[in-house]
């Protein structure tokens, strides 16, 4: 039996393939990016044959750098509520539409219900891809009609390693068509878009294998035939699994280009507070919150606003170290400046598509360092306004919080949430834990682990951690009090703003 296991995360933007050990070490890693579209304004769609052919290039990097032989399973995390409708032949009816896509505001008004929420877990939005079917079936009516599967990203890839039409429960649960306590596919939900169960792939346990790679396709890869392909899960879940969340009162918190938190719940329950998701080992759940503008807003700011360049001064930083660096100088609060991060909207807890971002309390003192550092601490602040809302309706407070993600590379934003969370924060070892999460996956499909709780133990660690100051602290806490009252003195406004847009000039 192999001594390593291939990952491979397909996210929004890039194929990431990483090989490792059962320490969760990253023996070998592979990335291969690809595009997105936005043909109309809040549309977001893909090719999906992109995800394939990222996902052979990324693994062929990967693995030119190993011994294949020595693989002893294979398995895929991905971007969630993404998914295609594909004909017989497997080929996309149309381009696949992305979680970000937010065309759906209309349906969710229309057919979001309290019976929908405590079946799926989810709170009524734009992302979960349930009412973005109901939007196809009113504006494109003859794609449903030609659909032979609906499928998410990780069945997708499945099929096209093995020939299965096979997925996790855990990947088909942010599509929104998942009885969350049963961990089977709602019939009644599937009916009312017009489909049945026999257009979704069939839907087993995470860690179970779903078929063996095919000859021709491990001759593509490099691969030995034969090679498991173990059910992972969608990137939040398995962020989650991959920092080694496994137990009540541990929650893991991902900077990504979304910034979502899980707290591992061993009971299902459901809040507007957050949205109930699937966890990493069968049978339990994560309590996720989520807004979708989490390292997109600095990204946004620095590549639109900040004029530094990729090599400023002629300097081996990128312009995010710069900005950090002045940043640093500046009080707690940017000298009265706040940043409301909602340029893609918010989901948790409000669950408002219309809301965009906005900058309070701009002054002539205020430059570009200021900017950056109200975004690194709106972007906390948010967080402490979901985490506490959570505790709130779970009622426990969470004692540890695992970070991960690009965003950890920011020692000034780390210092910052910790501040804002009144709370230690430590970071997991490996930044990839999403990858870690699947590869954990792929070793207990594989039989090197008993269980997937047994796998986390093993291949998870931490490493530095932040301790809260407290006098920044209670400074936050009263920043925190203006923060929470924005959204609600706007909400009515962001629905106008919105109406206005779509008026004829």
């Amino acid at each position: 039996m192999g001594d390593l296991v291939l990952a491979v995360d397909c996210s929004t933007t890039a194929a990431k393939a990483v090989v490792w050990d059962m320490s969760g070490r990253a023996v070998s890693m592979g990335r291969e990016g690809f595009a997105h579209s936005a043909p109309h304004p809040g549309w977001g769609e893909q090719d999906p044959t992109d995800w394939w052919s990222a996902t052979v290039t990324a693994i062929g990097k990967a693995c030119r750098q190993i011994d294949t032989s020595r693989l002893a399973a294979l398995a895929i995390t991905h971007q969630r509520e993404t998914f295609a409708c594909l004909d017989r032949a497997g080929n996309a009816l149309r381009p696949a539409m992305l979680w970000l896509d937010t065309r759906a505001t209309a349906e969710v008004d229309r057919f979001g219900s309290d019976a929908t929420h405590a079946a799926t877990g989810k709170p009524p939005n734009t992302a979960t891809s349930w009412f973005k079917l109901k939007w196809l079936q009113q504006h494109e009516p003859r794609t449903l009609e030609a659909t032979d599967k609906v499928v998410d990203v990780h069945s997708y890839l499945v099929h096209r390693l093995t020939g299965e039409w096979a997925t996790s429960w855990g990947s088909v649960d942010p599509l929104g068509v998942l009885d969350m306590r049963r961990f089977a596919l709602d019939d009644k939900l599937i009916g009312d878009v017009g489909l049945d169960l026999a257009h979704f792939p069939e839907v087993h346990a995470p860690g179970t294998i779903l078929g063996r790679l095919a000859p021709d396709i491990a001759a593509l890869l490099g691969l030995t035939p034969g090679l498991p392909v173990v059910a992972g899960l969608g990137d939040g879940q398995a962020a989650g699994l991959g920092a080694g969340i496994t137990r009540p009162g541990e929650a893991y918190l991902n900077l990504g280009t979304g910034i979502v938190s899980g707290t591992f719940s061993a009971d299902y329950r459901t809040d507007r507070c957050f949205r109930t998701m699937t966890g990493g080992i069968p049978g339990t759940y994560l309590l996720e919150t989520f807004f979708g503008g989490g390292t997109y807003n600095i990204t946004w700011f620095t590549e639109r606003f900040s004029d530094i360049g990729t090599r400023p001064f002629g300097l081996n930083l990128i312009p995010e170290q710069v900005l950090e660096t002045a940043a640093a100088d500046l009080p707690a609060g940017s000298e009265g400046l706040l940043a409301l991060p909602y340029l893609t909207g918010v989901l948790t807890p409000y669950w408002d598509s219309n809301a965009r971002g906005v900058l309070f309390g701009l002054s002539p003192r205020h430059g570009k360092a200021h900017l950056f550092r109200a975004t690194l601490e709106g972007l906390a602040l948010e967080q402490r306004l979901s985490t506490v809302g959570a505790e709130d309706a779970i009622g426990a407070r969470t004692d540890r919080f695992l970070l991960m993600g690009g965003g950890t590379r920011s020692a000034l934003w780390c210092q910052i949430i910790a501040d804002v969370l009144e709370r230690p924060i430590e970071i997991a070892r490996e930044a990839e834990a999403t990858c870690l999460g699947a590869g954990m996956l792929a070793a207990t499909g594989a039989g090197l682990f008993t269980d997937a709780a047994e796998a986390a133990s093993a291949m998870s660690a931490t490493g530095r951690v932040y301790h809260p100051d407290p006098r920044e602290s209670a400074r936050y806490s009263e920043l925190f009090d203006i923060y929470r009252s924005l959204y609600p003195a706007l909400r009515q406004q962001f629905g106008r703003l919105k109406e206005f847009q779509h008026e004829p000039a």
